[in-house]
């Protein structure tokens, strides 16, 4: 095959891979913008978004060009550089976490021995960025929040790490596509059956991770206003909300992969399987969100050092005695 423009196969198909995954990233950004609006007035007896386009379809791009549209404002005393850099860093990052996420049989975008390690190393990344920005915005209530998402990070990382090594350590791999491919059709086969228990810590940790409710600790609009994030206006903004989006779909897709078969099915195995299985957990990370009352911050590390990771432990080292026996 003669490379495009000069360009090695690898690098473009590389390149190929990015252009499809920020695509695909901003149109699940306005479809899950348009879901949970639509599910919170379904929780709150109201119909939510319905003027703008039928059924209020058109509402989540309309708030995109809003914001698109808006004045990028600095505070006055904050670290201009930081400021802007923060939104980067949080976003940047998620187009690596999605390469080596098995969608389909045939369908990753970059098969890696270590992809499981990838994802678990990038996605820290993203609590640097909350940290520059509450550090960088010279406001009291952004600080705040920033010290919040690192305490959070830090109690919920590790829990969460284990429940993965869990299943690792089933698998004697930390490639995703190989854990998928060792998983049945039927539900019965699929890894959450054998480890239901680091199915629940996996997903409780990865609500803190994503910041959701009732985990919103470091924006906790009626206490700190915005959090991190109070300062930011226009696309500054709205780049940490798709940033945000972007880690729920990268979460749910990790779980998917890891407990719920992947892209197999009773029937008609592929990534329809696989995008339904995400979107089921992400519907339900939106029930939590609007039922569910956000905790107090003590209740948050309390939840996480005395009960998800002495139960993290305990089932990280049963999987340990199981696998050699």
């Amino acid at each position: 095959m003669t490379p495009p423009f000069g360009i090695p196969v690898e690098l473009f198909a590389i390149f190929l891979a990015l252009a499809l995954l920020a695509g695909f990233v901003g149109l699940n950004g306005l479809v899950l913008v348009y879901l949970e609006r639509k599910v919170a007035g379904h929780i709150q007896r109201r119909p939510g978004p319905f003027e703008v386009g039928p059924h209020g379809l058109l509402q989540p791009l309309a708030d995109a060009l809003k914001l698109v549209g808006k004045q990028l404002i600095t505070p006055r005393g904050a670290d201009k550089w930081l400021f802007w850099t923060a939104p980067i860093i949080s976003f940047a990052p998620v187009f690596v976490l999605f390469l080596p996420i098995p969608f389909g049989p045939i369908l990753t975008a970059m098969e890696l021995d270590l992809g499981l390690l990838l994802i678990l190393a990038f996605a820290g990344i993203n609590v640097l960025a909350l940290c520059l920005a509450g550090w960088s915005s010279e406001n009291k209530w952004s600080l705040l929040g920033a010290a919040r998402a690192v305490a959070q990070s830090v109690a919920y990382e590790i829990p969460l790490l284990l429940a993965v090594l869990a299943i690792a350590f089933q698998y004697g791999s930390l490639n995703l596509s190989t854990i998928v491919s060792g998983q049945g059709a039927w539900p019965w086969q699929w890894n959450i059956m054998v480890q239901p228990l680091a199915f629940f810590i996996y997903f409780v940790c990865a609500l803190a991770e994503t910041n959701r409710a009732p985990f919103d600790l470091p924006e906790a609009e009626s206490e700190l206003t915005a959090g991190f994030h109070t300062e930011y206006s226009g696309m500054g903004f709205g780049i940490f909300f798709l940033a945000e989006y972007a880690n729920m779909i990268v979460v749910c897709s990790v779980a998917t992969a890891l407990f719920l078969g992947g892209w197999h099915g009773p029937v008609a195995s592929g990534v329809w399987w696989f995008l339904a299985k995400v979107y089921l957990l992400l519907l339900v990370m939106m029930w939590f969100r609007w039922t569910y009352p956000r905790v107090r911050f003590d209740q948050l590390l309390n939840l996480s050092w005395k009960w998800l990771l002495p139960l993290a432990l305990v089932n990280l080292i049963v999987t340990l005695v199981l696998v050699k026996l």
